[in-house]
């Protein structure tokens, strides 16, 4: 989707819900404890500013975290929209349905949210 000072930010392949991880561009950081204070504080502040764009955006009734890695070890947090009428509400989104890909109309879609609710909240890092 775009990326900002520290992480990318990557929209996951199921329509199912808006599903995204912050990842540091970073090689070799698999904890936010590897982080450097000024990188952690900027970590959180990315984390903190994509929340509230999702929560504004995307309108959820929760938003999930996870920071799991066990299949990639690479730290990454997952950040998932849920609304109580999704395909698996309330349980976990992992494997529980199958994964409805987007199609590229659907992706550039969120995409444009996206950037659209950066500009109004003033994300110049954001590109």
């Amino acid at each position: 989707m775009g990326e900002f000072t520290l992480c990318s930010l990557l929209l996951l392949n199921d329509v199912d819900y808006p599903w995204f991880s912050l990842i540091p561009k970073q090689n070799g950081i698999t904890e936010l404890h590897h982080l450097n204070e000024t990188d952690q504080q900027q970590f959180m502040h990315e984390f903190m500013f994509f929340s509230r764009c999702m929560k504004q955006v995307f309108q959820p009734d929760k938003i999930n975290i996870a920071a799991l890695g066990n299949v990639v070890p690479q730290l990454h947090i997952h950040r998932i929209t849920r609304i109580t009428t999704d395909a698996c509400w309330p349980t976990p989104v992992w494997g529980a349905v199958k994964a409805i890909p987007y199609d590229n109309k659907q992706a550039n879609g969120i995409k444009n949210q996206l950037v659209t609710w950066f500009k109004a909240n003033n994300a110049c890092r954001f590109h």
